[in-house]
């Protein structure tokens, strides 16, 4: 294993390491990334990794992102004649995956391009200039010489809409880019460590692939087919070879539990138009936390027939504006006006790219129409801001929850009555938990709080999944907890209880200072503890998120913390 580092303040470092015969994995090591896509919060990192097959022809899968431009090809260049290369296959567009294709084009014009239909079409708008190029189709296959056959895998929406999984039959790898990855960076070229991996493995699958249960579970069974796996090389984190059964066993559970759910929300938008996909994936983001499934899909790319048959099972649809002159976008957005029903939720966002067809039209069709508008238009008047993202979540958190309304009443009513009554006496304090990650606030009410250890200070509270300010308390993030007065907190009560319009300032009129750790200490609590999260456990509809507490103080001495006594235990 060779490792090329740039300089320590930019943790940037390649590692190449030969994983098979022929088989060489260029792994760009980005150490200190802590944020990607939307509102993922990284806590290990990432790494985007890229990989060289050598038989009689060369085939190089993948390159990296431009960030890592001169390391990559100091690496490249080290390992063979780029002008030898014969073959560069996209997994998909990504700028993460193919932010340096037009490089390695420059300096080899003659590498053919392998990609889906999809992925060609992208990279057409991203190169510029003609190349040369071979479209596959599943089960197509590639023979590169000395046993190398590769056999392609389409395997759409994991999660871009271009994505192909490559399998060399030889070695037995499959070539998977974003699926089966995590953001997880280390000197292991491999799934050593399970335990360690595990948490960022999952949180992976739930922000990227959850929204595209049905597409995973899709991808697997055409992974059925082939010959047995040896290894899964991933495009992000470690390659899969010692626990390659289970993690894609965890993957067929998690997606079968995904598309058992009895209500769907669709999303329907052009990719890569604008900010659609990150704007897309924020609200599916918001809607996947209350339960609810989400199927997303290009307008663009759809066949019409099986457009017309989601919009009728959603219970939900939203709308990306698509470009005005595209004319199959505007097909399969006169479909979905078709097949819609009365009393279906419905959300419009604009995307950003210039040529949107404009919103409000639309939205008085589905109004006429007897949909229910779940919340305001999204419209986009400059760069998306975290601000906005999080506010894309918490207008599909919105739709969901008004989708699921009739299920939560039921739910509700479910326990009886004694048993209802009895559970609603178990007291709580009051507090109130305030959340800052960059330019994002938020807050919650929160009454299941308990001190859990004393060496470290912990504690544990009990988030339900589908709070606003849950993806603000991920392991690593810090937060205040903030004690109520008894006495005292009738007011602050009342405020952090109404419900907010999506991405609405809750701190509007609440008297704050800073923590050291940035979060908002709330002026007229009793005390405040300054916590950190450490590890979160999945108690069914709330997360149990247990945090370390550093630092604190108590503003009264003499006060007592507010007491909540409930009459029933099923419902706030």
């Amino acid at each position: 294993m060779v490792t090329v580092t740039q300089t320590p303040q930019k943790r940037l470092t390649m590692q190449v390491e030969e994983i098979a015969v022929d088989t060489t994995t260029m792994r760009s090591l980005d150490w200190d990334r802590d944020r990607f896509d939307i509102e993922y919060g990284l806590q290990n990192g990432t790494t985007y990794n890229s990989f060289l097959i050598r038989g009689e022809k060369v085939a190089l899968v993948d390159t990296s992102h431009e960030k890592f431009r001169q390391l990559y090809f100091d690496t490249l260049t080290g390992l063979i004649d780029i002008a030898s290369i014969d073959y560069l296959i996209i997994s998909h567009t990504e700028p993460d995956h193919s932010g340096l294709v037009r490089d390695v084009l420059q300096i080899a014009p003659e590498i053919t391009v392998v990609g889906s239909k999809v992925a060609i079409q992208f990279l057409e708008n991203l190169v510029h200039t003609p190349f040369k190029r071979q479209i596959v189709k599943n089960g197509d296959r590639l023979d590169l010489g000395h046993g190398h056959e590769l056999e392609f895998v389409i395997a759409p929406n994991l999660h871009w809409p271009d994505t192909i999984f490559t399998f060399d039959h030889k070695t037995q790898i499959l070539y998977t880019c974003d699926a089966f990855g995590l953001h997880y960076c280390s000197d292991d070229t491999f799934d050593t460590n399970l335990e360690a991996i595990s948490p960022d493995f999952q949180y992976y699958y739930e922000c990227l692939m959850a929204p595209n249960a049905r597409s995973v579970l899709s991808a697997l069974k055409r992974m059925d087919e082939l010959t047995h796996i040896e290894m899964i090389a991933t495009g992000h984190g470690p390659l899969l070879r010692n626990h390659v059964q289970e993690l894609t066993g965890r993957y067929r559970r998690w997606s079968q539990s995904q598309t058992k759910a009895e209500t769907t929300v669709g999303i329907f938008y052009v990719s890569e138009y604008g900010y659609s996909d990150n704007l897309a994936h924020a609200l599916a983001t918001g809607i996947n936390k209350t339960g609810v499934a989400t199927e997303m899909v290009d307008l663009k790319t759809v066949d019409l027939q099986e457009l017309q048959e989601l919009v009728g099972r959603c219970a939900g649809i939203i709308i990306g504006m698509p470009p005005a002159s595209n004319q199959a976008a505007q097909t399969a957005l006169g479909t979905v006006l078709g097949a819609v029903k009365e009393k279906q939720a419905v959300g419009i966002f604009e995307t950003g790219g210039g040529d949107d067809e404009p919103t409000y039209p639309l939205l008085n069709k589905f109004r006429s129409l007897g949909l229910h508008v779940a919340f305001p238009v999204i419209e986009i008047r400059e760069t998306p801001t975290d601000n906005l993202y999080k506010r894309c979540e918490e207008s599909g958190t919105d739709l969901a929850q008004w989708v699921t309304r009739d299920k939560s009443i039921k739910q509700m009513k479910s326990l009886g009555a004694d048993l209802d009554k009895a559970l609603g006496r178990i007291s709580g304090g009051l507090y109130i938990i305030t959340a800052k990650k960059g330019d994002v606030k938020s807050a919650m009410l929160a009454s299941w709080v308990t001190q859990a250890s004393f060496k470290p200070l912990g504690v544990s509270i009990a988030v339900a999944k589908d709070r606003a300010i849950e993806s603000l308390m991920q392991v690593g993030d810090k937060f205040v907890l903030n004690v109520l007065e008894e006495g005292n907190y009738q007011g602050l009560m009342k405020h952090f209880l109404k419900r907010f319009a999506p991405g609405a300032d809750r701190f509007e009129g609440v008297r704050t200072q800073p923590a050291e750790n940035g979060a908002p200490i709330l002026a007229d609590a009793l005390a405040y503890m300054e916590c950190e999260v450490a590890s979160r456990l999945d108690a069914g509809d709330h997360w149990i998120v247990y945090c370390t507490v550093y630092a604190g103080r108590v503003s009264k001495p003499e006060g007592v913390t507010a007491v909540h006594h409930r009459k029933v235990g099923n419902h706030y």
